[in-house]
């Protein structure tokens, strides 16, 4: 996970909860760290970043517990966010989990108003509808999710292939010119990106 910013933007406010715990113990793997960015024209954008428990190490129900609990926190943090002020918020990340499954219960169900940007009429789908490997409805593991205020100000959003090889022979997707043998692959997860008036 990073973070760039261009000139006229600044990170006002960082703050960790890779230490939060439940009854259960320390809930984040990887942290929920918070960034708060200034904009240019004064607007306060706040990122939840996140990367959740792998579905490729441990048991699967021990780690769909894991992300569970992961989701249910990031909940909480966004609610308290929001409820001090915040409507400006993105949840972010490799949540590693499939939309439709009960670990993301919180952040797509329950009453929850975030919206996720692959859904959003202003995004440019590529026929493919996951983000890692070769783009299977399996592999739809990366998220921005946009409060209401936040998505109403999407003006533009996508997904950015050309990093990941894609199939045995990378055939599946265009590549970036260096990207000529699996080993040149950026990552094996697809980018997604988004472009706001704010």
């Amino acid at each position: 996970m990073g973070i760039m910013l261009t000139r006229g933007y600044r990170i006002t406010r960082m703050l960790s909860h890779v230490d939060d715990a439940d009854a259960q113990g320390r809930i984040f793997s990887r942290d929920c760290a918070e960034y708060e960015i200034a904009t240019p024209v004064g607007k306060r954008v706040l990122l939840l970043v996140n990367h959740f428990k792998s579905k490729g190490y441990g048991k699967a129900a021990e780690s769909a517990a894991k992300r569970l609990r992961q989701a249910k926190r990031v909940r909480e943090i966004y609610e308290a966010r929001t409820n001090e002020g915040n409507d400006l918020i993105a949840v972010v990340g490799d949540l590693n989990e499939n939309p439709g499954e009960a670990p993301l219960d919180p952040l797509l169900r329950d009453g929850s108003n975030l919206t996720d940007i692959m859904t959003h009429p202003k995004f440019t789908a590529d026929g493919r509808p996951g983000t890692h490997g070769n783009g299977t409805a399996s592999g739809k593991l990366d998220y921005i999710l946009m409060s209401p205020k936040l998505a109403a100000k999407l003006t533009k959003g996508g997904i950015e292939r050309r990093g990941v090889w894609g199939g045995k022979n990378g055939t599946l997707f265009p590549h970036l010119p260096t990207i000529k043998v699996l080993e040149d692959e950026a990552s094996d997860h697809a980018a997604l990106w988004a472009e706001f008036a704010i």
